[in-house]
């Protein structure tokens, strides 16, 4: 025997369940080796009587792991998951057992076998089990496991499975001189073994909970930073690629721990850089209001408060600054939940010193040192603070930190026109450190952006600061032809690139919003300042421009915008409508003629032309003299020619605004001169909306337009009938009708145009203004009868009068839809007996064309024949001869002066004493009596069917 060979008793590999007889018989039967040796090793560390021999334990593991070297197998991991529960629950009390975790833990970063395709799938449970008592494997209190815990974790990330175990699962490991014996033990099993798919882990990782562990645990890592600062990348690494781990950390709370200990004792200084980069995934991929919701806490705030702090004062670094910069925005979206404690925590109060630096000088401790360097992160940080303003805005308790901040002069001092802008100067005129011109001009369109959302909070800040006069100055300074080369970078200066016009934007619009509080002294001050002017003139200079121009948005933003606060300026004030004056009315007009094809362009021009026709009611309306200007540039003429395009949705506006202007005596002939396309009328246009209108509202209608049911002549779908009783302050549906659809309006213009004499209409027009006649009426039995219905809702029964009254009120009602609907009946009847006329009088005229043609075919025929054959010339000749003799008078003529007269196919020729002819036209039988008539009775041919020319 070789002395330096070590001889070991080995046993059989299977134990035989039964006999077989065959090879084929032996595989079904044979339990598979692997397996057998792990269950032997449950059994040596649980059994009672070798429960206690750690030495051979220690032995028996080292062996297995050395066979599993390569990687677990799948269909052991059950096993492997409870031998290292036994030994984590052993290492408390005997650290022998802390390598060998150590060294499965270091197994368990490989890439899992597999024996067969269908392994993974079989094998997933197992697998999520065994993952669980991995990150369970935290509680054991020995920094070298947990090290090597999240080592194994973070190597999941890695897809590529190691090139060993690519290459026949030789192994670094697997050298001659140490595992000659074990490679050759196992070289048959180890052939059938693949490394699973490099997803695999992770798929079944998220379905375990090994994410939730991993943040339960961190409570328990104060005093080991090194470790936290592991676990802390390992959650980075989960989180940045899954959203089931993300929900699981946000289930554990996770968002909340992170930020609890992101300032705690780190000598690496890498410890707040990885809570953050956890925070800010649990934003992208997680559940925003839920990570915002578990940072909302008073000790979360006071963490980013500190940190944030320590980061804007002490760092210096590029690094830091961005760091600074990603906690800002946790604050903001912080900001954004109601009642959150940033004011009661004093972090808020330290951002609005921030927010105003270095605009406006403060001796607040904070800033007395704080030096900005202008870079890219600096510039972030101020655009941040501008944007976290509006978010905490919408917390009114935060407007008393503005005002004793003095946010609004800061706001008012980045919105102004910037000097110098051309040589790089300093805004303010120093010589120091400054924004440069791009950044300079992103942060006045922020600020004026913001001055939007914020001023009207702020109205007396904003008018002790002369907001008005600010913003106007920079309007004009917009409006000027000087250049101006706009940088156009940033988010708030889009379409704006080489000109002011995102200046202008942003100006009108802060107008638009400080107008629209109706506040009488802002308004006043605008216009003692001449904006009313000022802004008509803007307007018509920006229509004045290229034809490119009517295409772009913002300047169509612009425009509507303008018009908006002109009507906030000029609706309450007769005074200042008269300002408004012959060139506001020539602007309005201008936008009336707008090409209809330009409504549905997308581009804003729909908006445009709803703020004109609302500058035309606050402006215009009102004040006789505009009016009567406006009525001479036809300007009824063109509302209802948008009337007669426009879509439903424009349409109150617009019948809101003609009625207005039908207070004018003037406009009642304008209206009924009108004609549409189709020479439509103003009467039959209106009733064409009313027919339209009762179609979109269900209405009860027969196909020629009658009333269906005279209980309901006006009720639409929408007024359903409700089991429940309405409230006192609540107006009931026949109320809310009134101001929901356009029927009022139509009502009240025929009540100026009146409802007789009006031109154009069909009967289709009558039928459905004899309606629109007694719609007050209608309404009225409405209205009674809601009242009726809220009484049996509420178990209320009237008295006897009452009753009787409102009985009387409903039969009125019925009675007079029902009146409605024979006038309706009679109406239709005449129309049809006017087309039966109609009808009758255009056949007798085809008839008579028709006979007309045969005669004047027959005179034809009898003259083609006459000049074709002499004998029937001949026979023709002689019998006009005989009528001439037969039509001769037989008495003899008197002695007198009168002369007989010679009768010619009804006239007669008479010769008077003068000796002039005359021509009459004598009635056939008169002229035959008088020639004393043919003999035989007789009558002659007068007429001859060949014509005569």
């Amino acid at each position: 025997m070789d002395s330096n060979k070590v001889m070991h008793r080995r046993r059989p590999e299977a134990l035989l369940l039964r006999p077989v007889t065959s090879t084929k018989d032996r595989k079904a039967y044979r339990i598979p080796t692997v397996c057998l040796e792990v269950n032997k090793v449950i059994s040596l560390l649980e059994g009672p009587l070798t429960a206690t021999l750690k030495e051979r334990h220690l032995f028996t593991l080292k062996k297995l792991l050395q066979r599993s070297q390569n990687g677990f197998i799948l269909k052991e991991l059950s096993a492997i998951g409870r031998i290292l529960n036994i030994c984590a629950e052993r290492a408390k009390a005997h650290p022998e057992y802390v390598s060998v975790l150590c060294d499965a833990l270091k197994i368990c970063g490989l890439p899992f076998l597999k024996e067969r395709a269908s392994d993974e799938i079989a094998y997933a449970y197992d697998v999520k089990e065994f993952l669980s008592v991995m990150g369970c494997l935290m509680r054991v209190p020995s920094v070298e496991v947990r090290h090597e815990l999240c080592s194994s974790l973070k190597s999941f990330y890695s897809h590529v499975a190691p090139r060993h175990l690519l290459d026949g699962m030789g192994g670094p490991a697997a050298t001659p001189a140490a595992s000659l014996n074990s490679s050759r033990r196992f070289s048959r099993l180890s052939s059938r073994f693949h490394p699973s798919n490099p997803g695999y882990r992770l798929q079944v990782l998220e379905q375990s909970c090994v994410a939730e562990t991993m943040v339960l645990s961190m409570a328990t890592l104060e005093d080991q930073p090194a470790v936290r600062l592991l676990v802390l990348h390992t959650l980075q690494m989960m989180t940045s690629t899954s959203d089931a781990n993300c929900a699981q950390i946000l289930r554990a709370r996770g968002a909340e721990t992170v930020c609890l200990t992101m300032n705690q004792a780190d000598p690496s200084g890498q410890a707040l850089f990885r809570s953050s980069e956890v925070l800010w995934n649990l934003l992208e991929r997680g559940c925003r209001e839920a990570v915002t919701q578990q940072l909302s806490t008073m000790q979360c705030i006071l963490a980013l408060k500190e940190a944030f702090l320590h980061q804007l004062l002490r760092g210096s670094r590029q690094y830091d600054l961005q760091l600074r910069n990603d906690l800002l925005v946790i604050t903001t979206l912080i900001a954004q939940i109601p009642k959150s404690p940033l004011i009661e925590s004093l972090f808020a109060k330290q951002l609005v010193v921030f927010v105003t630096f270095p605009e406006l000088k403060s001796h607040n401790p904070l800033v007395r040192n704080l030096k900005l360097t202008y870079n890219s992160e600096d510039f972030e940080m101020k655009t941040l603070l501008l944007n976290w303003l509006v978010c905490m805005s919408k917390d009114l308790s935060a407007l008393q930190l503005f005002r004793e901040g003095r946010v609004m002069l800061a706001l008012l001092t980045l919105a102004k026109a910037p000097r110098n802008h051309g040589n790089g100067q300093s805004p303010r005129g120093g010589a120091g450190r400054h924004w440069s011109s791009g950044q300079q001009e992103a942060l006045q369109l922020q600020a004026l952006a913001t001055l939007a959302l914020v001023g009207p909070l702020l109205v007396e800040d904003y008018t002790s600061c002369q907001g008005n006069t600010c913003l106007l100055l920079l309007l004009e300074w917009c409006a000027g032809q000087d250049t101006y080369f706009g940088q156009g970078h940033s988010f708030h200066g889009a379409g704006g690139r080489g000109s002011k016009k995102a200046q202008m934007r942003y100006c009108v619009r802060a107008l638009r919003s400080m107008t629209a509080l109706e506040d009488e002294l802002l308004s006043q001050d605008l216009c003692d300042q001449g904006a009313i002017g000022q802004l008509l003139g803007v307007l018509m200079q920006m229509e004045d421009g290229t034809p490119e121009e009517d295409q772009d948005p913002i300047g169509l933003e612009i425009k509507s915008d303008i018009q908006l606060v002109l009507s906030a300026l000029c609706e309450t004030d007769l005074h200042r409508k008269e300002l408004f004056g012959a060139e506001g009315v020539e602007m309005a007009v201008h936008f009336l003629k707008m090409s209809p094809e330009k409504f549905h362009s997308g581009l804003g021009h729909n908006r445009l032309i709803l703020s004109t026709v609302d500058c035309v009611w606050s402006c215009i309306v009102g004040c006789y003299t505009t009016e009567d200007y406006f009525l001479a540039r036809e300007g009824v003429f063109l509302l209802l020619d948008l009337l007669s395009w426009s879509p439903r949705c424009m349409r109150a506006v617009v019948l809101a605004t003609l009625l207005d202007l039908c207070d004018n005596p003037k406009t009642l002939s304008h209206v009924m001169t009108w004609t549409g396309s189709g020479g439509r009328t103003a009467p039959a246009l209106l009733l064409l909306l009313w027919r339209e209108e009762e179609a979109e509202l269900g209405v009860g209608r027969d196909q020629h337009g009658r009333i269906s049911d005279p209980t309901r002549p006006l009720l639409s779908c929408y007024q359903a009938v409700s089991d429940t009783s309405f409230s006192a302050g609540q107006p009931s549906p026949a109320v809310l009708d009134l101001s929901e659809n356009l029927r009022a309006k139509v009502f009240s213009i025929f009540c100026k145009l009146g409802f007789h004499d009006l031109h154009g209409l069909s009967t289709t027009d009558h039928v459905t203004l004899s309606i629109v006649k007694r719609y007050l009426d209608f309404k009225v039995g409405e209205v009674w009868g809601e009242v009726t219905q809220e009484l049996a809702l509420e178990g209320v029964r009237p008295v006897r009068p009452d009753a009787a009254a409102l009985e009387a009120m409903r039969r009125i009602a019925e009675d007079t839809a029902s009146r409605v609907a024979e006038e309706q009946s009679a109406i239709l009847e005449r129309q049809e007996k006017d087309e039966l006329t109609q009808e009758e009088m255009v056949y007798n005229e085809i008839k008579s064309r028709q006979r007309q043609q045969e005669l004047n075919t027959e005179a034809w025929d009898q003259y083609v024949s006459r000049t074709s054959d002499y004998k029937v010339l001949q026979e023709v000749r002689s019998q006009r001869e005989k009528t001439m003799d037969l039509s001769r008078s037989k008495s003899k003529p008197d002695s007198g002066v009168r002369h007989p007269s010679e009768n010619f196919v009804g006239r007669v020729l008479n010769l008077d004493s003068a000796g002039e002819l005359t021509l009459e036209r004598v009635p056939l039988r008169g002229v035959a009596q008088q020639a004393g008539g043919p003999p035989g009775g007789r009558e002659p041919e007068y007429f001859s069917t060949v014509s005569v020319t």
